[in-house]
């Protein structure tokens, strides 16, 4: 098993391995898989834009969803193979509006995603409640636990091939 930390991108090709990323709030857990060739990353992004600040790669959405699928293809996956997964971008205070980080961070997320023309299979986004996602690489299987919920899974053997975009429960748009 491989925690991915806020900030942080990690990939694999080890078909027992699985990539979790634990509470996510307003952060966005981006899950990328290519099931022929058996490769699965996991980028924990906590803001939407770096706006030229530093730190890793994966904290920020203009950087991290770059740096997630360059990191894809060196371990052996094709753009044109890559499945998406979106979780988290939960609003977890009851500010304004325009401090709603998880949407911003979903909404840059998106953005990457469609300049790359990368297609986004499932999501579970939005609400008020954490969430956590576990990624197998070689099942290449996505599933997500809301807090205290039930896993359900987003993407796997028995959701390929549904329409793009599938949305969980109570998830925004």
């Amino acid at each position: 098993m491989a925690s991915v930390r806020m900030g942080e991108v990690a990939v694999s090709r080890i078909p027992s391995e699985e990539i979790i990323a634990i509470g996510l709030g307003s952060c966005i857990g981006l899950a990328l898989i290519d099931r022929s060739a058996r490769v699965a990353g996991l980028a924990h992004i906590v803001l939407p834009d770096s706006q030229g600040m530093a730190g890793p790669a994966g904290k920020f959405a203009d950087r991290a969803v770059p740096e997630l699928v360059a990191q894809m293809q060196a371990a052996g996956a094709s753009n044109s193979r890559l499945e998406a997964v979106l979780v988290g971008g939960a609003r977890m205070f009851a500010l304004g509006s325009g401090l709603d980080i998880g949407a911003r961070n979903e909404a840059s997320v998106r953005g990457a995603l469609a300049r790359l023309r990368i297609r986004i299979h499932a999501t579970a986004t939005g609400g008020n409640r954490g969430r956590t996602v576990r990624v197998g690489v070689g099942e290449g299987t996505v599933n997500v636990q809301e807090a205290g919920g039930e896993r359900k899974v987003l993407l796997g053997a028995r959701t390929a091939g549904r329409a793009p975009g599938l949305r969980a429960s109570g998830a925004r748009r």
